[in-house]
C-alpha cells in the first residue's frame, strides 16, 4: 500500500517537474529547419567543378594542434606534431595542399558536429542530448544533393552516420561500426582501414563521395587522455592510413581530412572550451587547385593562435567545408547552410573570377535561406537583425574588384553571426510560467514545512489525507482551467501548447490551494524560529547572479559546509556534561576534517585554470586514477563498513540485521566495486598486453554480480527483517512464577535509526561500484562525515534539552521521554545540502558537459545499451544528490528510541525531506531566474545554462531520493518496529 507521505511527496515532485519542463521548454535555444532544397539557376555550380569525387576522411577528436606545427617546448613527450604528412605535403605543394584550423560550433558532440558538417547549418545547445541516440536529418545536405545528382556514396566507420542518413549509403558500400565502444580502441578504425583502402585500390569507378570514420583516436583520449602514449599510437595509425589514402588517391579524387571537433586536457568533449572547438582540417588534392597569381584579400583571410602555439594559423568556420565541397564537386549548395566558400580553394584565375563566382553563389544562398526563413512561422525573429542584413546585402552590389569580395564575405559572417544570436531565441511566456510554477511550489513547501511543525499525532493522518486529496483535485481542475484558458486565449500564447497551459495552470492551482491549506499558525514559537535565517541559501542561490562565482561554487561549498558546523562546535564547548561536549567536539572534527579532505579531489572547469589542479585523474590530460587512489581506495573500501559498524556500536546497534548485512553484504560489494575500476584501470593502461577480452569479460561479471547481489539480496534481507536489535528474555533467580520475564534489547536506544543507515547502505554500494576509484575515496569520507554529522545533531538536542530542564522549575517533565522527537529546524538540513553538494564535486564531477564521466556508461556493458548505460552514468553523475537526500530522514530517526512510542514521527520524517528539497529547489529556482536575466551574457551557454540544468537534475534526484528514504524506508522501517515491539510487551 502506498503511504501519505508517498503521496504528497509524489505531488511536489509532479510539481518541480512541471516548473523545470516549462521553463525548460522556454530558454533553451531552438532552431528552424526549412525543408527547402539548395538548387543551381545557371550553370556556375558546375563550372567550378574541379574533382569527380571526394574522399571525407574524419578522424575524430582531432584536434589542429595533431597536425600543425607545435611549439618548442611541448608540455609532454606525446603531445607534439604526429600527422606528418599533412605537413610535409602542404610545404612541398603549397598549391594543392591546405591546412586549416576550423571552429567546431559547440555543443561539440560528435552527432551535431556531424549535422553541421553536411548541413552547414548550426546546432543548439538541446541537441547535446541527442549525442546518445540521434535521429534522422531531413534538412538539405550535402549527402541529399549527391543523392539527387545520382551520386554513389560509401561509408565505413562511426554508425552514427548510418543513423542520421539512413538511406544516403549504397548498401554494397557500406560498412558501419558500433560508435559508443569506448573501450575499443580499434574495431572501428581497423574497420576503415580494410574497407576504405579497398573501394579507393580496386572500385573507384564504383563511389563518388566516400567516408571514412575512424574512433580510435576520441576513444583513446577518453579513456587515457591526450598525452598518453597509446594515443600517440593511434595518431601514428592514422598517419600511415593518410599515406595509403594519398596513395591510393587519382588526379580525380579530393581528400578533406578533419576532426569534427577537438579534446579538452581531460580528453574530452561536448562543452566550448578552446581545445574542443578548435579541430583539424586539411584538404589535399593531386591536381593543383590554386594556381593564379591573384592575391586574396588578408580581409578574407582571419588567422588566430592556438593555445601555448607562437605562429598564427588560418582560420575557417567548419560548416563552410559545405558550401566549398558543394562547388567543387559541381553540386548546388545545400539550402540551410550557412558556412563560407574557403578562398584558397577557388584562387584559380588572374583576376579573381573564380572565387568572385563562388562568393556570390554562396552569398545568394544564404540570401534565399534568410528570405524563406523571414517567411516562415518563425519568421520574426529575424526582425531585429534583418536591418543589418539588408545595409550588408546592399554593400555587396555598390562596390567592385577587392572590395566586392569584402563585401560579399562580410554579408556571409554577418548572417552566421546573426544566426548564432538568433537561435539563441527564448519563449519568454514559457520561461515565465516556468519560474512562476517552481517559484510558488516553494511557497507550498515552506507552508507546509511549517504546518508539519505544529501537526499532532491525533490529527496527522487525517491532514495528511486532507492534503493529498486537496492538492491533486486542484491539480485536476487546474488541467480543466487551463484547457479552457487556452482554446480562449490561444492568439495571445505565441509558441505555447496546449499541454503546457494545462500543465501550468494545474501545477499553480494546487501550489496557491496547497499554500492557503497549510497555513502555518503564528506563534511566539514560529516567530523566534524567524531570527534564523537561512543565511547559507541566500548567498548560495545568489552566487549564480555571477559567471565568476558560478565557475567557483565547489571552493565556495566547501566553506558553506564547514562554516554551516560553527553553531554546533559553539554549543559544544558550552555543554553541560563533559561526556556530550567530547562528542560534539570530536565528531564535529570527525566532520570538517572528512570534510576537508574531500576537497583535495578536485576536476577543474576551463574558467578555473591556471588556479586549479586536477588531482581526481592522475593529470589534467589523462582519464586515469592517480596512483594515490590506486593505493588508497581498496583499503578505503575494507575500512568503511568497519567504521559504520563502530558508530553503530556506540549505541549497541550493531546486531541483528547490521551484523549480518555489513560483514555479508556492504563489504564485499565495496571491495567487488573497487576491484572493478583497478580491472578498469589494467585494461585501460594495457599493462597487461592480449587480456583485453578476459578483462572485459571479468569486468562485466563483477559489475553484474555486485549490483544483482546488492538490489536483489539486500533489498530482500532488508526488508525481511529490518531490524537491529539483540533481543534476550531470561527470568530473574529471585523471582517468582508469576513475575514477569526481564526483557533485554541491544539497539534499543537506535532502534529507528540503524535499520534505516542499512536501508541507505544498499543504495551507496551502488552508487559506489558506479564511482570511478578517487570519487570512492571521496564516497567513503563522505559517508562518515554524515554519520558524524547524525552524531552531532543528536547530542546538540542533548544539550538543548539539558538545558531546558535545568533552567524549567519541573526538571522531570522538561525531560519527559513521551514528548517524542525534537523539532527539526532548518539549519540542522543545511549542512547535508551542502554535503550532497560538496560530494558531487569532489566525486569528479562539475556543471559542465565535459566534466561527465562517459566511461561510467560501460560498467555493466561494453557497449552502449540502453537502459544500462544510460542508468550507470546517471547515478555515477546524480548519486550524490540521492544518496543525501535518502540519508535526510535520519536527522530524525538517529538514536530515536522505540518506547514510548515517539510523537509525530511521520511529519518529522516528511518535514525533514521537505526541507532539503525546499533548499535544492531554491537553487533551481535561483539558477533559472539568473540564467533568463542573463540570457544574453556572453557566457550564458558556457556557464549559467548548464548550471540551470544540472541544478534542475539535482532537484529531480533529491526529489526522487526523499520519496524512496520517507515513503518506502520509514514506513518500513516503523512497520516492523511496532510489530517488534508489540510482539515484546
Amino acid at each position: 500500500m502506498i503511504s501519505r507521505e508517498f503521496r504528497l511527496l509524489i505531488w511536489v515532485l509532479c510539481v518541480h517537474l512541471a516548473g523545470i519542463y516549462l521553463f525548460t521548454k522556454g530558454f533553451l535555444l531552438t532552431r528552424l529547419a526549412l525543408p527547402d532544397r539548395g538548387a543551381c539557376t545557371s550553370d556556375a555550380c558546375t563550372s567550378l567543378t574541379t574533382h569527380k569525387r571526394a574522399v571525407l576522411l574524419v578522424i575524430d577528436a582531432l584536434r589542429f594542434d595533431f597536425i600543425a606545427e607545435h611549439p618548442p617546448e611541448p608540455a609532454s613527450p606525446f603531445h607534439h606534431n604526429i600527422l606528418t604528412l599533412p605537413r610535409e605535403l602542404t610545404a612541398a605543394h603549397p598549391d594543392r595542399s591546405f591546412i586549416f584550423n576550423a571552429y567546431s560550433d559547440p555543443p561539440t558532440t560528435t552527432l551535431q558536429r556531424l549535422k553541421g558538417l553536411t548541413t552547414g547549418s548550426l546546432p543548439t545547445f538541446v541537441d547535446a542530448g541527442e549525442n546518445f541516440g540521434g535521429s534522422s536529418i531531413h534538412e538539405d545536405s550535402i549527402l541529399h544533393q549527391l543523392k539527387a545528382a545520382g551520386r554513389n556514396i560509401a561509408l565505413a566507420g562511426d554508425d552514427t552516420w548510418v543513423t542520421l542518413f539512413p538511406d544516403a549509403f549504397e548498401p554494397n558500400m557500406t560498412f558501419a561500426f558500433d560508435s559508443f565502444n569506448v573501450e575499443d580502441l580499434h574495431t572501428v578504425d581497423q574497420g576503415v582501414i580494410d574497407n576504405l583502402l579497398p573501394l579507393m585500390r580496386h572500385h573507384q569507378h564504383s563511389w563518388d563521395f566516400a567516408i571514412g570514420h575512424g574512433l580510435g583516436v576520441d576513444h583513446a583520449g577518453h579513456r587515457v587522455g591526450p598525452d598518453h602514449p597509446v594515443l600517440k599510437a593511434k595518431l601514428e595509425q592514422m598517419n600511415s592510413l593518410l599515406h595509403d589514402v594519398v596513395a591510393a588517391m587519382d588526379d580525380d579524387t579530393l581528400l578533406i581530412l578533419l576532426g569534427d571537433h577537438g579534446m579538452d586536457r581531460m580528453g574530452n568533449h561536448g562543452g566550448a572550451s578552446v581545445l574542443e572547438t578548435m579541430s583539424a582540417l586539411w584538404v589535399y588534392s593531386k591536381i593543383p587547385i590554386s594556381f593564379s597569381g591573384y592575391t586574396i584579400p588578408d580581409a578574407i583571410l582571419p588567422k588566430i593562435t592556438f593555445p601555448e602555439a607562437t605562429v598564427p594559423h588560418r582560420y575557417v568556420q567548419q560548416i563552410d567545408l559545405v558550401p566549398t565541397i558543394s562547388l567543387l564537386l559541381g553540386l548546388p549548395i545545400p539550402f540551410n547552410n550557412l558556412g563560407s566558400v574557403i578562398p584558397e580553394l577557388f584562387n584559380r584565375d588572374p583576376d579573381g573570377l573564380s572565387l568572385q563566382t563562388a562568393m556570390q553563389l554562396n552569398a545568394a544562398q544564404i540570401r534565399r535561406y534568410l528570405d524563406a526563413y523571414r517567411s516562415s512561422p518563425s519568421g520574426k525573429e529575424l526582425d531585429a537583425a534583418w536591418h543589418d542584413f539588408a545595409v550588408a546585402w546592399a554593400d555587396t552590389t555598390a562596390v567592385y574588384g577587392e572590395h566586392h569580395l569584402i563585401a560579399l564575405d562580410n554579408f556571409t559572417r554577418i548572417a552566421l553571426s546573426a544566426c548564432r544570436v538568433l537561435w539563441a531565441q527564448f519563449n519568454v511566456l514559457l520561461m515565465g510560467a516556468g519560474l512562476a510554477v517552481i517559484g510558488l511550489s516553494i511557497v507550498a513547501g515552506w507552508t507546509l514545512y511549517s504546518k508539519l511543525r505544529d501537526v499532532g499525532d491525533d490529527e496527522w493522518e487525517k491532514w495528511v489525507d486532507e492534503e493529498v486529496l486537496w492538492s491533486f483535485s486542484t491539480s485536476a481542475v487546474g488541467l480543466g482551467l487551463g484547457y479552457i484558458m487556452h482554446i480562449m486565449m490561444h492568439e495571445y500564447l505565441d509558441g505555447v501548447a496546449m499541454h503546457q497551459t494545462m500543465l501550468f495552470t494545474a501545477s499553480i492551482s494546487s501550489s496557491i490551494a496547497v499554500a492557503a491549506a497549510t497555513r502555518p499558525t503564528i506563534t511566539f514559537k514560529s516567530i523566534k524560529a524567524l531570527r534564523s535565517l537561512p543565511i547559507f541559501l541566500i548567498l548560495h542561490t545568489l552566487c549564480f547572479a555571477s559567471n565568476s562565482f558560478t565557475v567557483w561554487e565547489d571552493r565556495i561549498v566547501l566553506f558553506f559546509l564547514i562554516s554551516s558546523v560553527v553553531p554546533s562546535i559553539i554549543i559544544g564547548f558550552t555543554a553541560p556534561t563533559s561526556r556530550l561536549r567530547y562528542r560534539i567536539l570530536g565528531f564535529s572534527a570527525l566532520f570538517a576534517g572528512c570534510a576537508r579532505l574531500m576537497a583535495m579531489s578536485t576536476v577543474c572547469r576551463e574558467e578555473q585554470h591556471p588556479y586549479c589542479t586536477v588531482t581526481f585523474y592522475a593529470s589534467e590530460s589523462s582519464s586515469a586514477p592517480p596512483i594515490t587512489a590506486l593505493l588508497l581506495a581498496l583499503p578505503v573500501a575494507i575500512a568503511v563498513p568497519r567504521a559504520i559498524r563502530r558508530i553503530l556500536k556506540i549505541s549497541k546497534s550493531d546486531s541483528g540485521l547490521a551484523a549480518t548485512f555489513i560483514p555479508l553484504f556492504l563489504a564485499p560489494a565495496l571491495v567487488a566495486g573497487t576491484l572493478f575500476w583497478m580491472l578498469e584501470w589494467v585494461h585501460s593502461t594495457e599493462v597487461v598486453s592480449n587480456m583485453g577480452g578476459v578483462l572485459r569479460l571479468t569486468r562485466t561479471v563483477l559489475a553484474r554480480t555486485t549490483a544483482a547481489a546488492v538490489l536483489i539480496g539486500g533489498v530482500s534481507l532488508w526488508w525481511t527483517s529490518p531490524i537491529c536489535l539483540a533481543i534476550s528474555k531470561s527470568q530473574s533467580s529471585t523471582s517468582t512464577s508469576e513475575d514477569k520475564p526481564q526483557v533485554t534489547v541491544l539497539g534499543f536506544a537506535n532502534a529507528f535509526g540503524s535499520p534505516y543507515l542499512i536501508f541507505w547502505l544498499i543504495f551507496m554500494s551502488l552508487v559506489w561500484l558506479m564511482t570511478q576509484l578517487s570519487g570512492q575515496v571521496v564516497l567513503g569520507l563522505s559517508s562518515i562525515a554524515l554519520l558524524s554529522y547524525l552524531e552531532v545533531v543528536d547530542s546538540v538536542r542533548d544539550v538543548h534539552g539539558l538545558n531546558e530542564a535545568l533552567a524549567s522549575s519541573t526538571p522531570s517533565s522538561a525531560l519527559d521521554l513521551t514528548a517524542g522527537t525534537q523539532d527539526l529546524v532548518f539549519s540542522e538540513i543545511v549542512p547535508l545540502a551542502l554535503l550532497a553538494m560538496h560530494t558531487y564535486y569532489a566525486t569528479g564531477h562539475q556543471s559542465t558537459i565535459p566534466s561527465l564521466q562517459w566511461k561510467t556508461a560501460f560498467i555493466l556493458n561494453s557497449t552502449v545499451s540502453f537502459p544500462f548505460s544510460h542508468a550507470t552514468l546517471i547515478i555515477n553523475t546524480l548519486g550524490p544528490f540521492f544518496l543525501i537526500a535518502l540519508a535526510v530522514p535520519m536527522l530524525v530517526l538517529w538514536n530515536l528510541a522505540p518506547l514510548p512510542h515517539p510523537k509525530r514521527l511521520g511529519a518529522a520524517a516528511l518535514r525533514s525531506g521537505i526541507g532539503l528539497s525546499l533548499y535544492f529547489s531554491v537553487l533551481a529556482f535561483g539558477t533559472a531566474v539568473f540564467a533568463a536575466a542573463l540570457r544574453r551574457h556572453l557566457m550564458v551557454w558556457k556557464i549559467f545554462a548548464p548550471r540551470y540544468l544540472f541544478a534542475a537534475f539535482a532537484l529531480g534526484a533529491v526529489d526522487l531520493g526523499v520519496l524512496v528514504g520517507i515513503g518506502i524506508g520509514v514506513g518500513r522501517v516503523r512497520e516492523e518496529i511496532a510489530r517488534v515491539f508489540r510482539v515484546i510487551s
